[in-house]
C-alpha cells in the first residue's frame, strides 16, 4: 500500500516527466495535423497536443517517397550490423582483459581507456583515408566497420567480467572446462543483461548516427534514414510543410523508443547488478 507521501513523489516524479515529454508529444500531434492548416495558424492548432483535424497524409506521402523505404532499410542493416560487431568485439576483449592472463595485458588495457578520451571527429581523416583507399565508400561495410570496436563497450564488458565471483570460473576449470566453453556457456550467460545494455546503447547510436554517415555516403540509395530525411529537408523553405518535417521526425525516433520500451527490464537488471556489485 502507498501511504500519501509516495503519492506526492509520484506527482513530484510526474510533472518534470510531462514537461520533457512536451515537445515529443507534440511532434507526434503535427505530424498527423494538415499542412495547410499549420500554413495558416500557430496560435490555435499547432500549439494544441490533440491533433484536429486529423490525417495521415504526412506518413503517406513520406512513404509515397521512393527511397524512404530504402533508407530505413540501411539503417536497420547498419544499425543491426553494427549492434552484432560491438556485442562480439566487446565480449570477447572485455573477457580477454578481465579473465585470461596474456603478454601486455595491461598496456592494451591502458590503450583501451585512453581510447575513451579520443573524440569520434579526432580519427574522421584517417577512416576516410582508408576505406577511400580501399574502396569501401558508399558501401554497408564503410558504414559498420569503424564503429565497431568501441572503448566504451570493451569497457563495460571488462567491468562487468570483473565482478563476477572468479569460484563461478574455477568450479568449471576443475570440470575440466577450457576458456572458450567456459566464455560461451558460462560468463555469457550471466552477462546478458550487460549485453542487452550494450545492444540497446549501441542501436541508439548507430540509428541516430549522422556525421559519419554523411562524411562516407554520397550515393542515396545507401543514406541512412536519418541523412536521408536530412537530404529532403535541408531547406525547410523548400520542404512540402511542418507536418511532413514532424513526421520524419516521428518516423526517424520510432524504432528506438519501441526498442527501448521492450528492453528497459534488461538496462533495468544491468545497472542494478552493476550497483549491487560496486
Amino acid at each position: 500500500m502507498l501511504n500519501r507521501s509516495h503519492y506526492w513523489l509520484i506527482i513530484a516524479l510526474a510533472i518534470p516527466a510531462f514537461i520533457w515529454l512536451v515537445p515529443t508529444i507534440w511532434m507526434v500531434s503535427l505530424s498527423f495535423q494538415p499542412n495547410d492548416v499549420l500554413a495558416r495558424t500557430t496560435s490555435t492548432t499547432a500549439l494544441g497536443l490533440v491533433p484536429i483535424p486529423f490525417t495521415a497524409d504526412n506518413y503517406a506521402a513520406l512513404f509515397a517517397f521512393g527511397q524512404t523505404p530504402t533508407w530505413f532499410l540501411n539503417s536497420v542493416i547498419v544499425a543491426l550490423g553494427m549492434t552484432l560487431g560491438v556485442l562480439a568485439v566487446s565480449t570477447t576483449a572485455g573477457y580477454a582483459l578481465a579473465r585470461l592472463e596474456f603478454p601486455f595485458k595491461s598496456t592494451l588495457t591502458v590503450l583501451c581507456l585512453i581510447g575513451l578520451m579520443v573524440p569520434e571527429q579526432a580519427v574522421f581523416i584517417p577512416l576516410y583515408t582508408m576505406f577511400a583507399d580501399l574502396g569501401w565508400h558508399n558501401s554497408y561495410q564503410a558504414l559498420i566497420l569503424p564503429r565497431m570496436a568501441v572503448p566504451i563497450g570493451v569497457f563495460l564488458m571488462l567491468s562487468f567480467f570483473k565482478a563476477i565471483p572468479k569460484d563461478i570460473e574455477e568450479a568449471a576449470r576443475l570440470d575440466g572446462v577450457g576458456w572458450l566453453q567456459i566464455f560461451w556457456y558460462v560468463m555469457l550467460p550471466l552477462a546478458r543483461p550487460a549485453m542487452m545494455t550494450l545492444a540497446i546503447l549501441t542501436f541508439l547510436y548507430a540509428w541516430n548516427d549522422y556525421l559519419w554517415p554523411l562524411v562516407s555516403t554520397q550515393k542515396p540509395q545507401f543514406f541512412t534514414i536519418t541523412l536521408g530525411l536530412a537530404s529532403i529537408q535541408s531547406n525547410f523553405a523548400q520542404s512540402e510543410g511542418l507536418g511532413r518535417v514532424m513526421a520524419s521526425g516521428v518516423i526517424a525516433s520510432l524504432p528506438v523508443v519501441l526498442l527501448f520500451l521492450i528492453f528497459q527490464r534488461y538496462v533495468v537488471q544491468a545497472m542494478t547488478a552493476g550497483g549491487s556489485k560496486g
